[in-house]
């Protein structure tokens, strides 16, 4: 498994000043994500923060009758766990896993020590907090206003940019929990774009047959979080 896997395998962790990021690796454990864990729940402490190389983590908002709704995802390009050197230690919302993979386990008082050390890695991780934020307020503007085929698009495109492959190991009936929607609004936009030939569906799996399909059918919310996240990464 550690031949397999790499801290420069995760987008943010890659992005550190090398000798901060050796003083990590040290620390960091090589863990399996299964999923459906939850790695964080409304108001606890948090006691790590994850760095995904091949999972990908849904941060979500559960509301009193139950039903919930996907705020961002994070995956190879990220950390889950930003309230630990943001100051605030718990938040109201929870972090799930969504696709099962490695992430890279980290102690948070390990990672508020490396923050308040290093200024580079500072900058590293407030820039990147900037591009999380960027995607939620999108998400949201996304679920207000444009449709659920749309949504969906959106959400296709943002999880394959975190994946090697081109096949989500996905229900209809979890892609409508992360969205927030009816099942049959899944249902009917999966059916449309099966019919147009830009992804296939059968049960439990959903696989992308043409990328550039789906870009036209999706809203700008895509582009506007790639194009910011892609501008924080090349900042100095």
């Amino acid at each position: 498994m550690q031949a397999m896997h790499s801290p420069l395998h995760n987008g943010l962790l890659a992005a550190l000043p090398p000798l901060a990021l050796g003083r990590l690796a040290e620390q960091m454990e090589l863990v399996m994500l299964p999923l459906g864990e939850m790695l964080y729940e409304p108001g606890r402490q948090m006691q790590h923060a994850c760095f995904p190389v091949t999972a990908i983590v849904s941060l979500h908002y559960v509301t009193e009758s139950g039903a919930s709704a996907e705020s961002a995802g994070v995956g190879n390009e990220g950390v889950v766990g930003i309230a630990l050197f943001m100051g605030g230690d718990t938040t109201p919302s929870s972090a799930m896993v969504r696709t099962a993979g490695h992430a890279y386990r980290l102690d948070r008082r390990a990672l508020k020590q490396a923050f308040d050390s290093c200024t580079l890695t500072q900058r590293v991780l407030l820039r990147y907090t900037q591009g999380l934020a960027t995607h939620m307020c999108q998400t949201a503007a996304c679920n207000r206003h444009h449709s659920v085929e749309q949504q969906l698009c959106r959400w296709l495109l943002l999880t394959l940019d975190r994946l090697p492959g081109q096949e989500l190991v996905m229900t209809q009936e979890l892609v409508a929990g992360m969205l927030g929607v009816r099942r049959e609004g899944i249902t009917g936009a999966v059916g449309n774009l099966q019919r147009a030939g830009y992804i296939s569906s059968r049960r439990g799996h959903i696989a992308v047959l043409s990328r550039s399909g789906l870009e036209t059918r999706a809203c700008e919310c895509y582009e506007v979080v790639r194009k910011e996240t892609q501008r924080l990464r090349a900042l100095p």
